[in-house]
């Protein structure tokens, strides 16, 4: 792999580099495909991780580690300053895959806007932390090389009427980058990773103002919790994967299999804070044993219906965001929501806490949330909730 030798030197040409792209608006691209070609992206992981690791060094981990943390930082700023222009700069919207990339980051932009207005806060910093796994130099072109990645992203935000009062929720990531060296510039030209945004990006038809006001005046809720209850919250938290507190290694508990190469991990995650509590027994229709888990435990769906219909769990309310939001605030710690896209339940989140206005926060898998508003990434008007007490 064709590095320098000098790692202070090899750092300060990065620097160098992304200081004169981001200042001379220069060619840093970033090219991905479209976010639903789900077939292409695990064909893309399924390739890199055939990466050799004997040509991992923890000095090439980190030149590239730098890289790409100032590369998303200089997205974050754009999302967060909803400047187009900067955040077109990132993409070569010439081509195919630049330009969807880009249209796709644009909404993403408006819904975290419409979003912020509608709750009635502002986003005050978003940081990215970025661990690498695997690099290979690749075949097809000279000084290219592919990436796996492991990328947290933590959101900091104040309610308007409460501006001294900072709230944070961390958001984990997979990624798949190809990075090529031209004109001694360092341009990511391919990026495949799971957008945690990607079910919701229409806020169209909600009463902002109406909403906004309800929460606004909201007040957070002093809350008692059982033992179990807290042992719940604990497990959730360090083994939320690539959003929990770097402490714990940004891993899923190996005692358990990972869903997500079968179709997603989440009810598997929550079934695991249910049972980790010590409160709820396995059996023969909620079980895990030897890496397979029953519908109800590993399927959201199935895990909703038997929560309800074993009676652990209770209907709070189920609806549009609209007919539920005022309601949400029953939920407590351990709780959870499921999400209802179709006709289905396709995801569920377990509740683990508050923010400073008393509202809900979730820790989950697929995409790997720590203590999110509930409904972030999931408000569009065609998604349903399911909002369930958990009978502790």
């Amino acid at each position: 792999m064709k590095l320098l030798k000098n790692k202070n030197e090899y750092i300060k040409k990065i620097v160098i580099c992304l200081c004169l792209t981001i200042s001379l608006g220069g060619s840093v691209f970033i090219n991905k495909g479209r976010y639903d070609d789900n077939k292409n992206i695990k064909e893309e992981v399924l390739e890199a991780s055939k990466i050799d690791t004997d040509t991992n060094t923890d000095e090439t981990n980190n030149q590239y580690k730098l890289l790409l943390e100032h590369l998303f930082d200089y997205r974050n700023k754009a999302i967060l300053d909803q400047n187009e222009e900067i955040l077109k700069e990132l993409y070569d919207t010439s081509k195919k895959f630049g330009l969807w990339a880009y249209e796709h980051e644009v909404k993403k932009m408006k819904y975290i806007k419409s979003w912020s207005d509608k709750q009635g806060v502002d986003f005050k910093d978003i940081k990215t932390k970025v661990i690498v796994k695997k690099i290979k130099e690749k075949e097809e072109e000279e000084d290219l090389y592919g990436i796996i990645c492991t990328v947290s992203t933590e959101y900091k935000y104040s309610y308007e009427n409460q501006k001294d009062v900072i709230n944070t929720f961390r958001i984990g990531t997979y990624h798949y980058l190809n990075v090529v060296i031209r004109d001694n510039q360092y341009v990511i030209v391919k990026e495949w990773y799971t957008d945690p945004f990607e079910d919701s990006l229409n806020l169209e038809n909600i009463n902002s103002n109406e909403i906004r006001n309800y929460i606004e005046n909201h007040e957070k809720a002093e809350i008692q919790l059982t033992k179990e209850q807290e042992k719940a919250i604990n497990y959730a938290h360090q083994y939320c994967g690539a959003a929990a507190d770097e402490e714990f290694g940004l891993k899923f508990n190996n005692k358990y299999k990972d869903f997500n190469p079968d179709g997603g991990d989440c009810a598997n995650f929550a079934s695991q804070i249910l049972f980790e509590s010590g409160r709820f027994k396995k059996n023969a229709t909620w079980n895990y044993c030897n890496g397979d888990g029953t519908k109800a435990w590993v399927n959201a769906q199935g895990f909703k219906n038997y929560m309800l219909n074993s009676g652990r769990g209770s209907l709070i309310a189920k609806g549009s965001y609209h007919d539920v939001y005022k309601e949400a605030y029953n939920l407590r710690p351990g709780d959870f929501v499921g999400y209802e896209k179709g006709g289905r339940i396709t995801h569920v989140s377990t509740v683990t806490g508050q923010d400073s206005k008393g509202y809900p926060l979730v820790t989950c898998h697929n995409t790997d949330r720590l203590l999110v508003p509930w409904d972030l990434g999931w408000s569009n008007k065609a998604i349903k909730f399911h909002l369930i007490k958990v009978n502790y």
